[in-house]
């Protein structure tokens, strides 16, 4: 038995066999290429759920990334925005205004304190709840919705203890809803182009992933608004990789975690605290009362996870420390590998030997059939087009019955790094199995393909 969950947990499988439903797996999502040794047996369908003809939401927590999702889906058809929630009455009021000038209803604003989304949840009739609150509400918002008859869709880390990573999956299980992680990362445009060219075979079979989360966040830590009112308090309690999914989602997709394969264990260990610290005193009054707490966060973090197919994957935790941002991007196979920050490829038989290539003729020959969508690359709303599109695709799939590109298992499987990784460090680096949230179905169930636009 896996860690992280009860005995008894384990026990009933056939009784929430959720991947039995979802008949044909459209819009590209059929087995694509594969790698390692895959198992010859009968595929497991993924689940979708019945086709809506339009996509009625809610919203929880419409600060900084939940007026980005906001304005994303204000501007997507077939979408009708009903209900807005914050604990911020002016932020629910401007919401309200938005949603009345992209021409549509009134919403209901629910402002009544954190815990309001619940009032949402059991009184209006939606499709789908999407939250962008702090973290430490994901669970309770998408277990809410779920609970309550409707989708549910949130902001990264799905959830950051392994208990909360099993309510997700075991609730989708029992009430048939989607729950899904909005890993935007995976919609990048460089991040898309690798997938391509795994799946077109081009950098043979895939060895090897590096990526991280590297972003100087201090200054938000430490705002008086924002994230700074919530992010920096778990620097106070937690040591080990806070943030993995940036980086891990597309490198997972690339391995075909949780379809063909899965994360089987990993180590992770921190350096020293530091960097939060030298903030406090550098920039923070003699009287601010920020300088008198303490941080036990190491500013760098590392986590080493073997896949059960036998690649490895190295994921960096970095955001206290001053650096230009970087999430690696790394993927590397026995035919040449690809990266990011700066983007740059080699690949064996088309690369000049022992020299790195530009990705500018890859992009021409290879570019993802979703980026080659004049809408997604002239979006403006949130980091370039992959939040607009990571949306999009989200109503697409609803609406038309398919199968989400990223589903509760990946959202569990990816976010439960959190706590593994935090665990590890504070055991010596003690090597942790990763739960198989699927329950073994990670065996069958297909890869995800190519999908066209």
């Amino acid at each position: 038995m896996h860690e992280g969950r009860p005995a008894d947990s384990q026990q009933g499988v056939t009784r929430r066999d959720f991947v039995t439903a979802g008949a044909a797996v459209g819009m590209g999502l059929a087995a694509a290429p594969a790698f390692g040794r895959l198992q010859a047996q009968q595929p497991s369908p993924l689940f979708a759920a019945p086709p809506l003809e339009r996509v009625r939401m809610g919203f929880v927590g419409i600060g900084g990334m939940g007026s980005v999702h906001l304005d994303n889906f204000l501007a997507i058809e077939g979408v009708e925005v009903k209900a807005v929630c914050d604990i911020v009455p002016e932020k629910v009021a401007r919401a309200k205004q938005k949603v009345v000038q992209a021409g549509q209803s009134e919403p209901t604003g629910y402002d009544r304190g954190p815990r309001d989304f619940e009032r949402l949840c059991a009184e209006q009739d939606l499709d789908l709840v999407l939250t962008a609150t702090p973290w430490e509400w994901h669970v309770p918002v998408c277990l809410a919705a779920m609970r309550s008859g409707k989708h549910a869709a949130t902001e990264v880390p799905a959830a950051y203890t392994l208990d909360e990573c099993w309510q997700l999956v075991e609730t989708a299980e029992r009430t048939r809803k989607h729950c899904v992680m909005l890993e935007n990362c995976n919609y990048d445009r460089r991040e898309m182009l690798t997938l391509n060219l795994v799946r077109r075979g081009l950098l043979g079979e895939v060895l090897h992933g590096e990526c991280s989360y590297q972003h100087d966040l201090r200054d938000v830590k430490f705002s008086t608004e924002g994230e700074g009112l919530w992010r920096r308090a778990h620097a106070t309690r937690r040591n080990g990789n806070l943030y993995p999914t940036h980086g891990l989602g597309p490198i997972a997709q690339c391995m075909n975690v949780n379809r063909g394969n899965r994360f089987d264990h990993l180590v992770s260990m921190s350096g020293p605290s530091r960097g939060l610290q030298l903030w406090q005193q550098e920039h923070l009054a003699a009287d601010d009362a920020r300088r008198n707490e303490r941080y036990v966060l190491g500013d760098v973090n590392v986590t080493l996870i073997k896949t059960a197919l036998g690649q490895t994957i190295y994921v960096v935790h970095d955001t206290n420390l001053p650096r230009p941002y970087s999430r690696i991007d790394a993927i590397q196979g026995t035919r040449g590998l690809m990266q990011g920050w700066p983007d740059r490829i080699h690949i064996e038989g088309r690369s000049q030997a022992h020299r790195w290539e530009t990705l500018d003729t890859y992009f021409q020959e290879f570019e993802h059939p979703l980026w080659r969508s004049e809408r997604v690359r002239q979006a403006s709303r949130g980091h370039g087009g992959m939040d607009f599109l990571e949306d999009w695709r989200l109503i697409v799939c609803l609406r038309g019955g398919l199968p989400l590109d990223m589903d509760v298992y990946d959202a569990a499987a990816i976010s439960a790094v959190c706590e593994l990784s935090e665990r590890s460090v504070a055991n010596r680096s003690r090597s942790l199995d990763v739960p198989d949230f699927t329950r073994g179905r990670w065996r069958t169930r297909p890869p995800l393909g190519i999908v066209e636009g």
